[in-house]
Parts: C-alpha cells; structure tokens; sequence
C-alpha cells in the first residue's frame, strides 16, 4: 500500500528523500540523455523540426519534460526539476556559444542546406538522401504558386526544413506538375516511343527536357537513369517571386 502524500511537505517537495550524490546523477543523465536525443533528431532531419533549430527543438522538449513533471507529481521534488531545468539551458547556451565560434560545428548539429531544383530539373539525390517523395515536392511547389518545373531557377531545402524557391527569368519547357497527377494522371511514354517533331518531352522522374526535334524518347534519361517520359509543357511567363513553404 502506498504511503499517502502529504501536503506541502517542503523536505519531499525540494529535496525528496534521495541521497545528495543523486544531484550529480542527474547532472549526468542530463548530459547523456541531450546527447542521445540531439543525435536522434539529426537522424530525423531538419523537415521534423521545421522553423525551428536541432537546438531550440531540443530545448522546448527538455523544458517541456521537465517543467511539466514538476508541476503534478508529487513524488519529483522541485529541486531535481530546476535542477535539470538550470542543466538543459546552459548546455543549451554552451552549444549557441559553440556554434558562434566554430562554424564546422553547425553544419554537424543544424545540417546543411541541400539543392532540390536546378534549372527547372530535380536533383534527385536530395530527394534520395533526404527521404523526400515527389508528391511532397510537388505539393510544396504548386503551394509556392508555380505549376510547371521550367518556371524554377532553383529550389533548396533549408536546414530549417522548408522549401525555398526561386523563379527563372526566362521560363523554358519543363514537367509540369498541375493539376496533380492523382487527380489527372499524364500520359506517360516508355523508351523507344515515337515523338511528335514540334512536341517536347521531359523525363517523368527528374524532369529532365529532351532537347527539341529528338524523333523518339531514349532508353533511359541521361540525368537520372529512369526511362518514363511524358509531355513537356511551356510555362506562363513568370512574376518574378521567390517563395518558400514550411515542411512538415
């Protein structure tokens, strides 16, 4: 049976009933369980954190954790609480002062910003490296009010995760991405397949334009390696604008 709790009882509410050496096994949980979480969310990526830095996103869960035990059980004393409060802010402070003086340690905590779109055609490794699908892209895009790939001068994924994009100044053929293909799925070529002498194709996987006048579409695109094609469209004329969208 439970001992019952008693009320404002300072010695259980400040101290608890643990030895002082517990204080400095706290310190050391703090230090490893930071560290174990700031690796995670790097495993993660920047896109689960969006607005956000590896460290600020850290330090809201910390607090959060710490601060709301504190609050409504009774049996975490208040000092363990402030003192894993006082622990998580200036390891916190400690890493904004790294990352100020070494900036290679930045790239390590916050990641890099990595291209999406050069002229107009996907850099497909980013999507590989970074898990992102092409319906995620593309919804990111049409967000940003472009419909076609040949209206991007280039387009990046920040260490924020969010999606910037920048507009070309002389729109040119490109895959074009509205209306969604769920809704209206393109009709797709496979390799060796007849094309129309004044219509342009582009590579269904990476966007890649074949140039004009080619008689039939190759076996596989020379960018990406992929070999599922589908008619390439000529954009609007551009607005000049430059739009990002936070991701997930």
């Amino acid at each position: 049976m439970q001992e019952q709790v008693v009320p404002f009882d300072l010695v259980r509410m400040f101290f608890g009933e643990d030895p002082a050496l517990f204080y400095l096994e706290i310190a050391f949980r703090i230090c490893l369980i930071y560290l174990y979480s700031l690796m995670l969310i790097r495993w993660v990526g920047g896109r689960g954190i969006a607005q956000m830095s590896t460290v600020e996103f850290l330090l809201v869960i910390a607090l959060g954790s710490a601060v709301g035990d504190a609050m409504f059980y009774p049996e975490v004393p208040i000092l363990h609480a402030m003192l894993v409060i006082t622990g998580v802010v200036l390891i916190n402070k400690a890493l904004d002062l790294l990352i100020f003086r070494f900036r290679p340690l930045e790239r390590v905590i916050d990641g890099i910003t990595r291209e999406v779109v050069r002229d107009g055609v996907i850099c497909i490794s980013t999507l590989r490296d970074q898990r992102i699908g092409h319906s995620e892209l593309f919804e990111s895009i049409r967000e940003a009010g472009f419909t076609n790939l040949g209206q991007l001068r280039s387009a990046y994924l920040e260490t924020s995760g969010r999606f910037s994009f920048f507009a070309s100044s002389q729109p040119t053929y490109g895959l074009s991405i509205e209306p969604p293909w769920t809704i209206e799925p393109p009709l797709r070529l496979g390799p060796r397949a007849a094309i129309d002498s004044a219509a342009r194709s582009a590579c269904c996987t990476c966007g890649t334009v074949l140039p004009e006048g080619t008689p039939m579409t190759p076996d596989a695109c020379r960018t990406c390696g992929e070999a599922s094609w589908m008619a390439a469209a000529l954009p609007p004329p551009p607005v000049g604008r430059k739009a990002s969208r936070q991701s997930r």
